[in-house]
């Protein structure tokens, strides 16, 4: 009686995090279609807050009580120490986005109206706001919850798509640069769908070969199964192109500057930061855990797309004019950095060096995206945003302040010392020299070099420019974009300052690895 009573109570305390998100996005949903639209708002910021935050406690509550040594719901979920860091990220990553979402001025007041129109017009006058924003984005934050704890092919696959269609409409709601952003909104779901139909193909040649979509029994079936290599090796390809692409890694990487682009700055400082913690936690699981003993074949190919990763986020990054495109090649640049410690696969004590690194980086890396996006969402022209790298020119007259800060954060971008970047990519790289991947590392302090120019250029461009008459208007932050800068902008001195506790922190997650 007891037993049959403690089992389901143990598995929901350790799925609460995910449970709470999913219920707070699906009251979401009842109150876009039953609350009158101008209390719909006041209902949805402050759930959709205490729904993160309080998913973020009991993702605490979880670690502290211990981790199981066997997968939840019925073995489809994996909570063990990488799966609560990376939700605690993320969480907190989702939480800081929020306070930047709740800025009506970047959101279109009705989505289905047509640019230009004059029902488009219509909604502007009536004072409209797309409050669906905020259960979409508790789906996907719910779908990025599951997606790196997916402990089989199928339900990572459901997790994947979860997490993709609600961002897929949220990039497509910018209230300025309409068909720009509609446009970002169409390619990010042409070339996902793309992607997601490789994952699944994949999936279906790799269970040909298993017999099953556990990750384990993958696992356990590499070398006993005669004959049907070419099912595996194929389908290995397909699963890596899917998952790739979600986290930018060259050649898979088109998407990224158009979408970040087209969509709202706070939608792409959600995706530019929790996309890629979720998508690197499933690649991780996958090609260690499932395919852990098939890395003699894996990992060449890893190489390529590492370094080819690096090369191409660092060279087309000076290229750019746009600064939100320009940020995007930068993510590619460190999506390959990231790839560096996903190769540093050996002994168990340096797997779990390169987990930890990972963790470690993708933390820092996540608060000092965001922080970047926020400050871009305040360099207003009379259009919107100031993209423009030109419209920069001498914002370090105009506003001190906000250009310190955001060059603050391209430094931390750049690996420069006594910021975040600097202590994430001495991990990375320190992991990859110990699983004996030396010339990547190479690659990768070139790389870093090559980007070093585009930051600095556009801090040059900043400080040592004079600014333009018709220059553009720094708009007065709202409560939860200050916060918002103001957190980044501490996590990314701490943790540059500071970073032992949140290193001992991932030390600790990575000590035992994935659930097998």
């Amino acid at each position: 009686m007891n037993g049959t009573i403690q089992a389901p109570t143990i598995e929901y305390a350790l799925l609460s995090p995910m449970l709470i998100v999913f219920g707070a996005a699906i009251i979401g949903v009842l109150v876009e279609a039953f609350a009158p639209r101008y209390l719909r708002k006041s209902i949805h910021v402050p759930l959709t807050l205490l729904a993160l935050l309080g998913a973020f406690v009991t993702t605490i509550l979880t670690a502290a009580n211990g981790l199981p040594d066997k997968a939840a719901a019925m073995g489809a979920v994996a909570v063990d120490g990488p799966s609560l860091f990376i939700w605690g990220i993320i969480l907190i990553l989702a939480f800081v986005s929020a306070l930047l979402i709740n800025d009506d001025e970047q959101f279109v007041a009705q989505a289905a109206a047509v640019p230009g129109s004059p029902d488009e017009e219509e909604a502007v006058r009536s004072g409209f706001a797309q409050t669906e924003v905020y259960p979409l984005l508790l789906f996907a934050v719910g779908g990025m919850l599951l997606f790196p704890a997916s402990n089989d092919l199928l339900v990572m696959f459901v997790a994947l798509e979860v997490m993709s269609l609600p961002l897929y409409l949220l990039c497509g709601l910018a209230r300025r640069r309409r068909l720009l952003s509609q446009e970002a909104s169409v390619k990010y779901f042409l070339l996902g769908a793309f992607s997601s139909a490789f994952f699944l193909y994949g999936m279906a040649l790799v269970y040909g070969y298993a017999g099953s979509i556990d990750l384990k029994a993958i696992a356990d079936s590499l070398g006993t199964v005669a004959g049907q290599d070419t099912l595996l090796l194929i389908g290995t390809a397909m699963l890596g192109v899917g998952l790739l692409f979600k986290i930018g890694a060259a050649p898979f990487q088109a998407w990224k500057p158009d979408v970040y682009q087209g969509a709202p700055t706070a939608v792409t400082a959600l995706m530019a930061s929790t996309v890629l913690v979720a998508a690197f936690g499933a690649v991780l699981r996958v090609f260690w855990v499932a395919l852990g003993g098939l890395e003699w074949n894996w990992q060449p190919v890893m190489w390529g797309v590492a370094i080819l990763t690096m090369i191409v986020g660092a060279i087309l990054a000076i290229t750019q004019t746009d600064i939100k495109r320009m940020l995007a090649y930068s993510s590619v640049a460190h999506a390959g950095f990231l790839l560096t410690g996903v190769i540093a696969i050996g002994t168990f004590e340096q797997n779990a060096q390169a987990l930890s690194a990972i963790l470690f980086y993708l933390a820092a890396y996540g608060f000092t995206t965001v922080g970047a996006f926020a400050v871009v969402t305040m360099v207003r022209d009379a259009g919107g945003e100031a993209g423009h790298l030109s419209r920069w020119a001498g914002l370090g007259k105009r506003s001190p302040v906000l250009a310190g800060i955001f060059a603050f954060f391209l430094l931390a971008f750049a690996g420069i010392p006594l910021t975040s970047g600097f202590f994430g990519k001495y991990a990375v790289f320190a992991a990859a020299v110990a699983g004996n991947a030396l010339p990547l590392v190479v690659v990768g302090v070139v790389s870093s070099a090559i980007a070093a120019f585009f930051y600095v250029r556009v801090i040059v461009l900043m400080f040592f420019s004079e600014p333009a008459a018709d220059g553009p208007t720094i708009a007065a932050p709202t409560v939860g974009t200050s916060a918002v800068v103001a957190l980044a902008a501490a996590a990314t001195v701490v943790l540059g300052v500071f970073p032992q506790p949140v290193l001992d922190l991932a030390d600790q997650a990575a000590s035992a690895l994935f659930i097998r």
